[in-house]
C-alpha cells in the first residue's frame, strides 16, 4: 500500500525538479532577456548611485545659506557641485557595471527557476518584437500626455489645498506665507 502512494509522489517530485532545471537553451534565452533589459538595469543602478548625491545636494542648499557668508556662497556652491559631479562620474559607472554583472546570477536565476523554456521563448518573442519596441518608445509621450491632462484637470482642486497647506506651515513656523502659490510642477520627462 505504501509503495502505491509513494511511487506517484516520487514521480511528481522528479517531474517538478526536472521543470526547474536549467538547460543551455534556457540559459541562452535568459541571456537574451537580460540583454534586452540592460538599459533598465543600468537606469536602476544610476538612480541608486545618484541618490546619495541628490540627498547631499538637498541638504547643502539650506546649509549653504545658513552657514556660509554671502560673498563666499557662489564659490563654495561651485566646489560642492564639483565634488558631487566627481562622485557621480566615479560611482555611476561602477554601480552600473556591477549591476550588469550581477544580473545573470540574480535576475537570470529567478527567470530560469520560475519559467519553463517555452515560457522564456514567449517572453523573448514579446520583448524582441518591433511592436513592443515601438510601444516602449512611446512611453515618454504617453506619460507626458497623461501628466499634462492630469495637471489641467486637478489644478483647480489642488491649488487651494496647496495654498492652505503653505499658510498653515508658515503660521506654525512663524513666517509670512508666500503671496501666491508656487507654480505647478512641470511634467517629468522620461
Amino acid at each position: 500500500m505504501l509503495q502505491k502512494t509513494l511511487l506517484p509522489l516520487l514521480l511528481l517530485a522528479a517531474a517538478l525538479s526536472a521543470q526547474a532545471q536549467s538547460t543551455p537553451a534556457k540559459k541562452e534565452l535568459v541571456a537574451r532577456i537580460i540583454k534586452q533589459q540592460q538599459p533598465a538595469i543600468e537606469s536602476m543602478a544610476r538612480n541608486l548611485a545618484e541618490q546619495p548625491a541628490a540627498e547631499i545636494m538637498g541638504r547643502a542648499g539650506p546649509a549653504l545659506t545658513a552657514r556660509i557668508p554671502a560673498d563666499k556662497r557662489e564659490a563654495v556652491a561651485k566646489d560642492i557641485q564639483a565634488d558631487v559631479k566627481k562622485y557621480v562620474d566615479e560611482a555611476v559607472p561602477l554601480v552600473q557595471g556591477r549591476a550588469v554583472k550581477l544580473a545573470p546570477t540574480t535576475i537570470g536565476a529567478i527567470l530560469e527557476d520560475k519559467f519553463s523554456e517555452d515560457e522564456l521563448k514567449q517572453v523573448v518573442a514579446i520583448i524582441e518584437s518591433p511592436v513592443y519596441s515601438k510601444f516602449q518608445g512611446l512611453g515618454g509621450d504617453m506619460q507626458k500626455a497623461l501628466l499634462e491632462k492630469l495637471l489641467a484637470d486637478t489644478r483647480p482642486s489642488i491649488e487651494p489645498k496647496v495654498k492652505a497647506m503653505e499658510q498653515s506651515v508658515a503660521k506654525r513656523l512663524g513666517v509670512t506665507a508666500p503671496a501666491a502659490a508656487a507654480p505647478a510642477a512641470k511634467p517629468a520627462s522620461k
